[in-house]
């Protein structure tokens, strides 16, 4: 694999850790500005709205640049918002902070993930992807609890310019670890890459994308009471129970790249029904201690062995837009955040226990299972027309050819 990739997983790394650290840092921020916690909480809004925004908008915006360029400059801008939330004196301007520190976040995965896979052959396209994510993965098992501890010690305004730092060596690796001519500006364009995206397949993919990594934030939004209340961990253990998500997460990832150069189509679709069994015996894994743990890595495995195949699937879809493509699957992650929260908050305000988020969660993802089956059918439906349009061109040849010669 090249070297170059490692350029990736550091600004990916970078990425990972100022998403999910401000969950840590929340009890503190809203003590320096004298907010409430829900209050506070609209900084994790803001982050998710600007990726949702930033996602499709950058990556148009770019379309006739060097996508070498592209990675440098919205890790520029990552790099500023960090910069930015450090500094801000107060609530609105570290919303606006945390909206353009998440503005970056969609393309640089989405444009990256195109880099990622043009410096590799064909069967390892989905193993680059996921080396790439493999820092994001990583963030939530190193990078998230160094940057929570260090905000705890010196100040939440520290983490955010730790944080800013990680941007400046991302752009760094960037600067040298990518040559100029492995990501040249796309020929299509704006108008070009837009076309593209009118494709049934892709929507569909999307959707995939949307339904099974909501079921994943289903339940992990609310992981907490479930570790808590249901399986009965002090609240001092959770911090280390979520680090266990990151390493199954990371596994899965690992796993997921490999085994989608081999078959793209199954990974995503053994992924997705593993996702739905994890989250089908929740209420019953989450009665003791020692399964309760082994669960929480199980649904990261489960959930992001379908990161690099739902990635890929999205950019094949869209051949004449990948850029655009693949950056629109990361809003579709966020989206699938968002609303994956919302759906597994409804399903806990149900009364019928801590746990059921998890089942509202199984029902997403065999959602997603079916999303993606109607993805193959399409799929096999425009195969078969191909073929029987091949077959009467080439019955017709010979006809053609009679004709000419008489």
């Amino acid at each position: 694999m090249p070297l170059a990739l490692l350029a990736l997983a550091v600004g990916a790394f970078g990425i990972g850790t100022t998403e999910f650290v401000m969950m840590g840092l929340l009890p503190d921020v809203a003590d320096d500005l004298d907010i409430s916690i829900p209050t506070a909480g609209h900084l994790v809004s803001a982050y998710a709205l600007g990726v949702v925004i930033g996602a499709p908008l950058l990556a148009a915006a770019t379309t006739r640049m060097s996508r070498r360029s592209v990675l440098i400059g919205l890790m520029a801008l990552f790099v500023l918002g960090n910069a930015l939330s450090a500094v801000a004196p107060g609530e609105i301007s570290l919303l606006a902070a945390r909206f353009v520190s998440g503005l970056p976040h969609g393309a640089f995965f989405g444009v990256g993930a195109v880099v990622a896979t043009g410096m590799v052959a064909p069967e390892r396209k989905a193993r680059s992807v996921s080396l790439m994510f493999l820092g994001l993965t990583v963030a939530n098992i190193v990078g998230v609890p160094a940057a929570t501890a260090m905000g705890q010690q010196l100040g939440w305004r520290a983490t955010f310019l730790g944080v800013s730092a990680i941007g400046v060596a991302a752009i760094a690796a960037l600067v040298v670890l990518i040559p100029r001519d492995n990501a040249p500006a796309p020929a299509a364009g704006l108008r070009g890459e837009l076309a593209a995206l009118r494709s049934l397949p892709v929507w569909l993919a999307l959707g995939t994308t949307v339904a099974g990594f909501g079921a994943l934030f289903a339940a992990y939004s609310y992981i907490t009471p479930m570790l808590t209340d249901a399986a009965g961990f002090a609240d001092t253990s959770v911090t280390l129970l979520l680090a266990l998500f990151g390493v199954g997460a990371t596994a899965g990832n690992l796993l997921g790249g490999r085994l989608a150069d081999h078959s793209l189509r199954g990974t995503l679709f053994g992924g997705l029904a593993a996702l739905v069994v994890v989250l089908a015996l929740f209420p019953v894994l989450m009665r003791t201690p020692v399964t309760a743990a082994a669960s929480v890595a199980l649904l990261g495995m489960a959930a992001f062995v379908t990161g690099s195949p739902l990635q890929l699937m999205v950019m094949e879809k869209a051949t004449a837009a990948p850029s655009l493509a693949s950056s629109a699957n990361q809003a579709a992650f966020n989206l699938a955040n968002a609303g994956g929260a919302w759906i597994g908050g409804l399903a806990l305000s149900a009364g019928l226990g801590v746990t059921f988020p998890a089942l509202a969660g199984a029902g997403l993802a065999v959602l997603g299972l079916g999303v993606a089956g109607a993805a193959w059918a399409v799929d096999r439906r425009a195969a078969v027309t191909a073929t029987a349009h091949e077959r009467v061109v080439a019955a017709h040849v010979p006809e053609e050819a009679e004709r000419v010669r008489g």
